[in-house]
């Protein structure tokens, strides 16, 4: 389980095609030292295993559903992805519960600074499957970081982003258009879950006649 508190930008060093799946490797500084075979680590917002650790250098494999479900076919040879290792327990709760499943890819609309601030406004077009759990003052995770709703138009989501979210994470890389990993708040899916569950056992007089009474 991650936070969708980024502790690090990694550096794509290359993608390889090995058979049916994809290999990235990434450069980082931290991670690759408490990093262990068979490790996950959220890249970007997806929970990949580590393989082939060296000093400042890991890879992962990447199966052909991941690579069609996420942001990464828009990945080339040094981009820069958002890094961050699964929580301990005796950790922070910093953010709010990530997974590293990515629900949707949604579309970079802007990112621009707010007039007479030094913040900025990120906005982004949601795909349906998402938008669906998205509300206002309510939790997302973009690109693996975790971020508050701040409007909700439509299929538009906009939200504030401060200087050093700017800074210590890929967005400051990324384009009006550019794919982006979207994660939504699992609470909302449990909750739609059991509601839908509930709603399909409720006694009614319909039901009631169909089992004989």
């Amino acid at each position: 389980m991650f936070t969708g508190i980024i502790e690090e930008i990694g550096r794509v060093a290359r993608i390889e095609q090995r058979g049916e799946n994809r290999r990235i490797t990434v450069e980082a500084k931290h991670a690759p030292k408490e990093l262990r075979t068979g490790d996950s680590i959220a890249v970007s917002g997806v929970c990949l295993t580590a393989l082939n650790i060296k000093a400042k250098l890991f890879s992962a494999d990447l199966a052909p559903e991941t690579w069609a479900r996420t942001s990464f076919p828009r990945i080339r040879k040094g981009a820069l992805v958002n890094l961050e290792l699964p929580m301990k327990a005796d950790g922070r709760f910093g953010g709010h519960i990530v997974q590293g499943h990515v629900d949707g890819v949604g579309k970079l609309i802007a990112l621009e600074r707010i007039a007479d601030s030094e913040n900025w406004w990120l906005r982004i077009e949601l795909p349906s499957e998402v938008a669906r759990y998205i509300v206002e003052k309510g939790s997302i995770c973009v690109e693996g970081i975790s971020l508050t709703v701040a409007k909700l138009e439509g299929n538009c989501c906009t939200v504030a982003i401060v200087p050093h979210t700017v800074e210590m994470t890929n967005l400051k890389s990324l384009r009006p258009g550019d794919p982006v990993n979207l994660e939504a708040d699992v609470i909302a899916k449990y909750v739609e879950k059991m509601m839908r569950d509930r709603s399909s056992t409720s006694i009614t007089l319909e039901r009631l006649v169909s089992q004989g009474f």
